[in-house]
């Protein structure tokens, strides 16, 4: 999933990067790259520290099509900066600009992301392809053990359903199934570190 993120990035990146006369030409795919490595890592850092209820919260928390609340959550806040000291650090711009891109960027990525893993008619996105892809798997490996243990109708809504207390699981196993994907997008931070996930990402770049 993470390429359907990378060209979602590029079409919400159109007037803040593509088009923008701060950003020089030769670096639009390279900050576009840049960027889905902010989303992707910020949400990955996030569940590897159990910080899955936040995600689960930010993605069901009706926030979906409005860029502007977003900014006040602290995960975009997180990726904001972040992307913001890269745009300094990698593509020189001024702190003024580079805060402008990451103020107006991120949070529209977030937004349109949200949105898309929330559209039952669209097949590319979901909250579990998502998470998925930066824990290696592991929200599959547990709805499969689930399975083989008895719980037949566990789906990852079922999950979300726990964290809002609708769901039928004991805190115990709920608390598992978060170490066990904070575990998964430990062993991701490690298997990606030094710069393995944006390499990745580069090669999205046509």
């Amino acid at each position: 999933m993470l390429e359907e993120l990378f060209n979602l990035v590029k079409g919400s990146a159109r007037d803040t990067v593509i088009n923008n006369p701060e950003v020089p030409n030769e670096h639009n795919n390279e900050v576009v790259a840049e960027a889905t490595n902010t989303v992707a890592s910020g949400l990955r850092n996030m569940v590897a520290g159990g910080g899955l209820e936040n995600i689960l919260s930010l993605f069901s928390s009706g926030q979906q099509g409005n860029s502007k609340s977003l900014m006040s959550n602290p995960i975009v806040n997180m990726m904001i900066g972040h992307f913001s000291g890269k745009l300094m650090s990698k593509y020189n711009l001024g702190g003024k600009e580079a805060n402008n891109v990451a103020s107006s960027l991120i949070p529209d990525v977030m937004s349109n992301l949200i949105n898309k893993t929330n559209d039952p008619n669209n097949s590319n996105f979901s909250l579990e392809g998502l998470l998925n892809s930066i824990t290696g798997g592991k929200v599959t490996q547990v709805a499969q053990e689930q399975q083989t243990t008895g719980n037949v109708g566990f789906n990852f809504q079922e999950l979300v359903g726990q964290f809002t207390g609708g769901g039928q699981q004991g805190g115990n196993g709920l608390m598992d199934i978060v170490s066990r994907l904070a575990g998964g997008a430990q062993e991701q931070q490690q298997r990606n570190g030094g710069g393995g996930l944006m390499d990745l990402i580069k090669g999205f770049i046509k």
